[in-house]
């Protein structure tokens, strides 16, 4: 009889839970059998949510001691975690920053069977970096295992280097990127971390400023790319989406409305004429994929200008992880089939907003 296949996501916050939600939607696409789902801590204040998962056919998992503590606050757990991760096919870890590294050497590196591990955000060392239409093309089938999805901006600064600065041209076209990631105070999920004034951000490599530049350069090296990027960031005190205004100096003489053209020729990217982040968030809770857009980036294009034809000069906004749930699908359909791990995104197109 052949083994179930079965993808068991770690973690059930702002990435976890609407991320086992789209592997619910996708699960015949993806071809799997089975969606599981860890959750650490019982608490009454989740149990509609997690009841949710459970009623769409995801299977909730806990560890063994804390079985009866589930039971008390009305949930079943369908598994212990062990037993879980022994059967998994492929495990996306959305635990907290830090954690996915831990897991990886008291759980994962002892599972031989599954497909392969996939981590999210700054995880650096997890495994080879991947954001989906940057470098899918350096996963090697049978050898990378273990797969960093890289965070939401670092998919934004990715996506607009490549498009604006990489696209059909030498590596050598960037002269220089830099950025100024002005990040949400926290997701409208979250509890806690909200600030009450904006909060700058310490630039703690001097090569790279913050881990934002640093993380979209070890992407790009992948790909043999040694580009010169700096990144800087502030906290505002909003929980709407992260905004970044972006600064590319490029050998080719470009005019504003090629940048436009280029913009608009990748299907990742979204154009806006709006400037303020309140009614784009509105349009992806109305429109978009459990209230995301699963588009890499929004650029506002009424900001796009171009300097001296070779500055180019903007703001765009972040989708709250939607483009880091698109990589996460892809490269799990890769881990379970190397030959066909792009074509889920066919199903997510009609959240992939022009």
């Amino acid at each position: 009889m052949a083994k179930k296949r079965t993808i068991h996501v770690v973690g059930t916050g702002t990435l976890g839970e609407p991320l086992v939600n789209l592997l619910l939607d996708m699960k015949e696409d993806v071809a799997v059998d089975e969606i599981t789902f860890h959750k650490n801590t019982p608490r009454v204040s989740d149990r509609t949510r997690i009841q949710s998962l459970v009623r769409r056919g995801g299977k909730l998992v806990a560890d063994g001691d804390k079985i009866t503590d589930f039971e008390k606050v009305g949930l079943q757990p369908a598994y212990t975690h062990q037993d879980a991760l022994a059967q998994a096919s492929v495990v996306i870890d959305c635990s907290s920053e830090g954690l996915g590294l831990k897991h990886k050497d008291t759980w994962y590196k002892n599972l031989s069977d599954a497909h392969g591990f996939i981590a999210q955000g700054s995880e650096t060392g997890f495994g080879k970096m991947y954001a989906y239409g940057i470098n899918d093309d350096v996963l090697i089938p049978g050898e990378d295992r273990f797969i960093q999805v890289v965070s939401c901006n670092t998919h934004n600064l990715a996506v607009l280097i490549n498009t604006l600065a990489l696209w059909d041209e030498a590596p050598d076209n960037l002269i220089e990127g830099r950025f100024v990631c002005m990040r949400r105070a926290s997701d409208l999920s979250q509890e806690k971390s909200f600030i009450p004034a904006p909060d700058v951000g310490k630039h703690k490599d001097p090569k790279f400023g913050t881990h934002h530049g640093q993380d979209a350069w070890a992407l790009f090296q992948t790909l043999g790319y040694d580009l010169n990027l700096f990144s800087s960031a502030i906290k505002i005190n909003t929980q709407y989406m992260h905004s970044l205004w972006f600064n590319l100096r490029v050998r080719r003489t470009v005019s504003r409305d090629e940048v436009l053209d280029k913009l608009q020729a990748n299907p990742c990217v979204a154009l806006t004429e709006k400037t303020m982040s309140s009614p784009i968030f509105s349009f992806g809770r109305d429109h978009g994929y459990y209230g995301r857009l699963m588009n890499q980036t929004v650029v506002s294009a009424p900001t796009i200008t171009v300097r001296n034809g070779h500055e180019i000069v903007g703001f765009c906004f972040t989708p709250q992880d939607g483009n880091s749930l698109l990589s996460s699908l892809v490269a799990a359909a890769w881990l379970l089939d190397s030959t066909d791990g792009q074509a889920v995104v066919r199903h997510i197109q009609p959240y992939l907003f022009d």
